[in-house]
């Protein structure tokens, strides 16, 4: 029996570190195998070496997390332990059965799963994470099995109209030519879900939307699910706006990437902004994608990693 101990700042960090009703605390037990009790100031940590060299390092991470925002959330506990002990939770995930014919959609990284998860518990959820983590494609999933199941009567997918460094008014066409661009990722995204045919009726029928976010003001949409794309790229007051157009029987999905807003400097970004401000609100959840949930190819994650190790050098420590 090996045994260690953790140091804690104050009985309030004590009790983040724990969870409401010791949640947390119990999760870590259950995964790991060891015996974790509090006295004073000290976390103790019983068990095997093994166990307890990943309790701590677990531990230590949960309480950095603690010290950085004050709290400490079930996903960012599961995330933590997937991390130390690299065992998936996606294994044996439930595939998300979409309208097209034999065709399936599994998450596949531990995240994903909690993404996903996360979608069928709540009205709404926000999800940031870098390029690649299939923040839109299980989205789409989740709207387009929704709508198979007849749980939901339209899907809505909305966009900002932002430019990434580029002007619309250099784009050919009219209004909706030049907007089309925006809309392309999410279109990608339904394709692999639905047949070409199947999506050209449903747009016709009024059962799929693909919008501009501003095209959004002034409804209201019921038995609907709606999903904003690209959301580090509205204001908040396009976030208020979009959040608001909530109906009864709908579910929002806000999804986007915090290291690549293209807002001008002195605009705060809606998403960032509505994930402080609403993170307290009871049916709302909040999932954080990773470098290791990202699925495309071997090199994106190779990528994202070498843009985002110098922007970590040049931040100021506290």
């Amino acid at each position: 029996m090996t045994e260690a101990s953790i140091s804690v700042v104050d009985s309030k960090a004590l009790l983040s570190l724990f969870g409401p009703r010791d949640q947390h605390l119990r999760k870590i037990r259950d995964a790991l195998g060891v015996e974790i009790s509090a006295i004073d100031d000290q976390v103790r940590i019983q068990g095997s070496e093994t166990a307890v060299a990943r309790a701590t390092d677990v531990l230590e991470q949960l309480k950095a997390i603690v010290h950085r925002h004050g709290s400490l959330e079930p996903d960012e506990v599961s995330r933590v332990l997937t991390d130390v002990t690299g065992q998936s939770s996606a294994q044996g995930a439930a595939p998300i059965e979409v309208l097209n014919a034999g065709r399936k959609v599994t998450p596949r990284t531990a995240g994903q799963v909690r993404y996903v998860q996360a979608i069928a518990e709540h009205d709404i959820v926000f999800c940031v994470g870098p390029a690649g983590t299939g923040k839109t494609y299980l989205a789409v999933a989740m709207a387009v099995a929704a709508l198979k199941q007849e749980r939901i009567r339209k899907i809505v997918l909305v966009r900002p109209a932002v430019e990434a460094g580029e002007s619309l008014g250099y784009l050919p066409g009219d209004l909706q030519a030049k907007i089309n661009p925006y809309l392309r990722p999410l279109l990608d995204a339904l394709r692999e879900m639905m047949d070409f045919d199947q999506i050209r009726r449903y747009t016709d029928q009024d059962l799929i939307e693909v919008i501009p976010l501003a095209y959004m003001r002034g409804r209201t949409l019921n038995d609907a699910f709606i999903i904003l794309d690209e959301a580090q790229n509205t204001t908040v007051a396009q976030m208020k706006m979009f959040l608001t157009r909530m109906g009864r029987g709908s579910k929002i999905v806000v999804s986007g990437d915090a290291t690549q807003i293209d807002l001008p400097m002195q605009v705060q970004s809606g998403l960032i902004d509505g994930m402080r401000r609403l993170k307290s609100i009871e049916g709302l959840a909040q999932v954080e994608l990773t470098n290791s949930d990202i699925v495309r190819h071997r090199l994106v994650q190779e990528i994202v990693r070498a843009y985002e190790e110098p922007a970590k050098r040049r931040r100021p420590t506290a």
